[in-house]
């Protein structure tokens, strides 16, 4: 008899950015295209949404129909019970949805919204992280991480960077300031969207930790994202100009990241040993870990993640063929140095041949 591995819950995006950036432009894009399917958008405030008024249909004291069958709520109370009033509606056939998301304010640490959908009894049989993306704009966004330790932490718990306004900016200070987010969150793919536009179709289906997740969807989540190519790299006379290293503000330097690949399945009391001592000992300044990872005695790998104490049940891949079993592992933390992570990554390594040991380190304070 063959099995169902689909995830049947309810995938919600956490849209966060920095202020100004253009969030809400974004959203009104992905709301304005047919091939996004039906969404549900959570804001703060329906006058500080910004909603374009060309796109609504119809309107009422809890909800803001959409043209596209999207619809939009103010959070009433707190997230978790508006989320779980959604569902609810949902289940009994009052309103239809195939998605949620959340759109923060431009200040808005992540951690707690992912922590709600981690440990509300209702949102975690009902709903599952499908991936946190943050709008970065490339005119103010130097500024920004200069000045808000709270824009670079978005930037880091990030599984996707929209650029913003790139048409604002010079070649050079673009190359830059990519660099100097991909120095920050290595394992976030980063895209561009002018005015909101070309980006609808990579927002979704991000995270890796859902039942059924193709094992490809599995690695390049807990992988280290390689840079856009140059479009100009074939041309002669305009590619291949190297811009100067990003700079490092005090606030950059307050997060670290690591990753490593490990060749060879993971003894269970080895791995179980090394979480919980990262845990106990630095938690709440863990902004995300993530991996994917084949211990020994299992055929299968099984794909975790955590934000700062408190972590996801983990989901096995179940349907994973071929003969590669490295385990890869990512972690992104505040106010931790990159030696320190590595330090605690050691615990694994120390319990493998050194030739399996070879870490892929993410950028991070030297």
């Amino acid at each position: 008899m063959s099995m169902d591995f689909n995830d049947m819950r309810v995938p919600v995006t956490l849209l966060t950015g920095f202020l100004g950036a253009g969030k809400t432009t974004l959203l009104n894009a992905v709301l304005a295209d047919a091939s996004a399917g039906k969404i549900a958008v959570i804001v703060n405030e329906f006058g500080e949404a910004g909603l374009d008024h060309d796109l609504i249909e119809t309107t009422s004291e809890e909800i803001v129909l959409m043209q596209s069958g999207c619809l939009c709520c103010s959070v009433r109370g707190d997230l978790a019970r508006t989320m779980s009033s959604l569902i609810g509606r949902r289940d009994r056939g009052e309103l239809d949805f195939e998605r949620v998301v959340i759109e923060t304010t431009g200040l808005a640490d992540p951690g707690p919204i992912l922590q709600t959908l981690q440990v509300d009894y209702v949102l975690t049989r009902t709903t599952r992280m499908d991936g946190v993306v943050t709008v970065a704009d490339a005119k103010n966004g130097p500024t920004t991480l200069d000045a808000q330790f709270e824009a670079v932490s978005q930037a880091a718990m990030a599984d996707l960077i929209v650029l913003s306004k790139t048409d604002l900016v010079s070649p050079e200070d673009l190359r830059s300031f990519e660099a100097r987010l991909r120095a920050i969150n290595p394992s976030a793919p980063i895209v561009t969207a002018i005015r909101g536009k070309g980006a609808s179709a990579r927002l979704f289906g991000l995270s890796g930790l859902r039942r059924g997740v193709a094992p490809s969807d599995a690695v390049a989540w807990t992988s280290v994202a390689a840079p856009a190519p140059d479009p100009l790299a074939n041309l002669s006379g305009l590619g291949g100009a190297k811009s100067e290293p990003a700079p490092v503000s005090p606030h950059d330097a307050r997060i670290g990241s690591a990753s490593i690949t490990l060749d060879h399945p993971i003894p269970d009391v080895v791995f179980d040993r090394w979480l919980d001592t990262l845990v106990s000992l630095r938690g709440e300044d863990i902004l995300r870990v993530k991996g994917i990872v084949f211990l020994e005695g299992m055929n299968a790998p099984f794909v975790f993640h955590g934000v700062q104490q408190v972590f996801d049940p983990p989901v096995p891949v179940l349907n994973w063929t071929g003969g590669d079993r490295r385990s890869r592992i990512v972690v992104i933390a505040r106010d931790m140095s990159r030696p320190e992570l590595q330090r605690s990554l050691d615990m694994l390594r120390a319990h493998i041949p050194q030739t399996d040991a070879e870490p892929v380190d993410g950028a991070g304070p030297p």
